[in-house]
């Protein structure tokens, strides 16, 4: 081969040598730039969903405080009804009590509905039956109106099984909330 045209390969080699690097150069540069990209928004996805959960356990944080207070509201005025029930002075400012803190009960509980996982819901399902048979019981008391074997040793034992579902609930919320282990307690 003549050594002009060895010149000639020696520069095309030389120059595509040039330009295949440049563009390797580029093409590293691109995918580099991809990978930040899609890293960045990896990121970002993952922060959404970190935001979007935090938002959803204060809301069921929020709701599981509202529906606690409820319902010792309600077991709190249920017990003074007792109490007077026992020594015969139940008032009308304790029946307008009681009926304030079923329907505040009520309320929270239907919001509940809501919010609540499946577990907390049938926990506190639960606990809402136990209050309707336990209101029942004392406003028939409270009237006059009882069927058999209801009295007020019925009315202690009723309000026994209600404490400790309302404990089994307020358990379960706890164990949804990452506050208590789950087999702590259960």
């Amino acid at each position: 081969m003549s050594s002009s045209i060895s010149q000639i390969l020696v520069a095309i080699l030389g120059i595509g040598g040039t330009l295949a690097s440049a563009l390797l150069t580029q093409r590293s540069a691109n995918r580099a730039r991809d990978r930040e990209l899609q890293h960045a928004r990896q990121l970002q996805a993952d922060e959404s969903e970190y935001v979007t959960r935090q938002s959803e356990l204060e809301a069921r944080r929020t709701c599981y405080a509202a529906l606690n207070a409820g319902t010792r509201d309600f077991i709190n005025v249920m017990t003074k009804l007792v109490h007077a029930l026992e020594r015969d002075e139940v008032t009308e400012e304790l029946r307008s009590e009681l009926d304030r803190s079923r329907r505040d009960h009520r309320l929270r509980h239907a919001e509940a509905q809501m919010v609540l996982p499946d577990a907390v819901m049938a926990a506190a399902s639960t606990a809402n039956r136990h209050f309707g048979d336990l209101y029942g019981l004392l406003v028939r008391l409270d009237r006059g109106t009882t069927e058999p074997g209801e009295n007020l040793e019925a009315a202690r034992e009723s309000m026994s099984r209600l404490w400790e579902s309302l404990w089994r609930m307020r358990h379960v919320m706890r164990v949804d909330l990452g506050i208590t282990p789950p087999d702590q307690g259960s």
